[in-house]
């Protein structure tokens, strides 16, 4: 029997994104998460006794240059070399761009494929496939460049791609499943998108998705893949490596009409995901839904419920709070026939009017100019995100004022 790791989008020294990491405690614990989660993956291949280690692109991130992140690199592939354990390694989109990629000299166990395509030859009847990115950006399929699959052997190939499209990720290196399946190849050790898939079985199309993830955009467990071939078949498992997790999760509370028992449903919540984590920790993003007469003192009061809920969170030792949102309706019995009532449809017909919305996003822009790029880039992501977050800004202060009238408060 041998046994492989895949893995893919690495992403290493890649910033973790969320409003949770302004905790210093938080920022110290996963500063190197993306480091942590390679050197787990090479003390999970020594513990199977794997024979090589597969990466399907996207070990690097972007253009950062950085000394230390060439040399922890190779560190890890020496302890995977003392191991006896080899490297098979193509260059995705990231690597393409990032300058350590061209000037890093790795172990001899490592090879690289290049840009032409390749085949190596690991056991007797096991050959590794691959084809690395040229450049940054590849339109076109690299399927014409992988060498045929040797006859009477397991062929396995990696490949960075984003198949035939993936919402969030760029389109590179454009594929089928059935073009996938119709090359002869035993397994495709993909790479790219970063969720994990199985697209196929016969032959088995793997997206690893990644080993760590950095934001709200990449939630979820995060793993490798471990293949095990014994007399020419193939078999996996999903192995989670993580630091921390980011998830979304929904409260229901429905039905809720104290604060009390509110505080106990959520306590309960969390310690069912603190349970259930697979990651060292988690932060997540926290929905309240349902209908409620709680809803208005809610909206009131949502810092300071989200300051309780953060406090809850560490309560549990491995729970963090990114952000608490509210998609609670009230009560058909309280009806809107008030005055906060009819002030409430009037400014839902403002928010509704394009001339209000472009003078916000110039308000948002302006404020957003000021900060410090980190902060920046917690509340905006992308430059095209920003439009979406001036309107939620917009909604959520009129909900405010909203729940103020109604309550009475200040």
């Amino acid at each position: 029997m041998i046994t492989l790791l895949h893995t893919a989008d690495l992403h290493l020294d890649s910033p973790l994104k969320s409003l949770a990491l302004r905790d210093e405690a938080l920022q110290r614990a996963v500063a190197t998460a993306t480091r942590t989660a390679l050197a787990r993956m090479v003390d999970l291949a020594i513990e199977e006794g794997v024979t090589a280690l597969l990466i399907a692109g996207d070990l690097f991130d972007g253009e950062a240059r950085s000394a230390k992140t060439a040399a922890f690199v190779t560190a890890q592939c020496d302890r995977l070399a003392a191991a006896g354990i080899r490297v098979f390694l193509i260059k995705g989109n990231h690597d393409a761009e990032n300058p350590i990629t061209g000037d890093l000299v790795l172990p001899e166990n490592v090879h690289v494929f290049d840009g032409r395509g390749g085949k190596v030859q690991l056991a007797e009847d096991l050959w590794i496939h691959g084809v690395s990115f040229s450049g940054r950006h590849a339109p076109d399929s690299l399927l014409p460049k992988f060498p045929a699959p040797v006859p009477g052997a397991v062929n396995i190939a990696l490949l960075h791609t984003s198949l035939s499209g993936a919402a969030g990720h760029d389109p590179y290196a454009p594929c089928t499943v059935p073009q996938l399946q119709a090359a002869g190849f035993d397994y495709w050790a993909l790479g790219h998108v970063h969720k994990r898939t199985v697209h196929s079985e016969s032959p088995w199309i793997v997206m690893p998705g990644m080993p760590q993830g950095r934001d709200m955009g990449e939630t979820g467990a995060k793993s490798v893949t471990l293949l095990q071939i014994d007399a020419g078949r193939i078999t996996t498992a999903e192995r989670p490596l993580s630091v921390v997790d980011f998830e979304r999760i929904a409260v229901d509370v429905t039905g809720l009409e104290d604060a009390t028992d509110l505080r106990a449903a959520l306590r309960a919540r969390l310690a069912t995901v603190a349970d259930g984590l697979r990651a060292d920790q988690a932060i997540l993003r926290v929905t309240l839904t349902g209908e409620t007469p709680l809803r208005w003192p809610l909206l009131r009061d949502r810092e300071t419920w989200a300051e309780a809920l953060t406090d809850m969170a560490a309560e549990t030792g491995r729970l963090w709070i990114d952000r608490l949102e509210l998609d609670l309706t009230e009560p058909a019995s309280t009806g809107n026939a008030t005055a906060a009532g009819e002030l409430a449809a009037l400014m839902q017909e403002i928010l509704a009017e394009e001339g209000f919305l472009a003078a916000a996003r110039a308000e948002v822009d302006e404020v957003l100019a000021q900060l410090p790029p980190s902060e920046r880039r917690a509340l905006l992501p992308s430059e095209e995100a920003a439009p979406a977050l001036a309107e939620r800004l917009v909604r959520e202060g009129a909900e405010i004022v909203t729940a103020r009238l109604k309550t009475g408060g200040a």
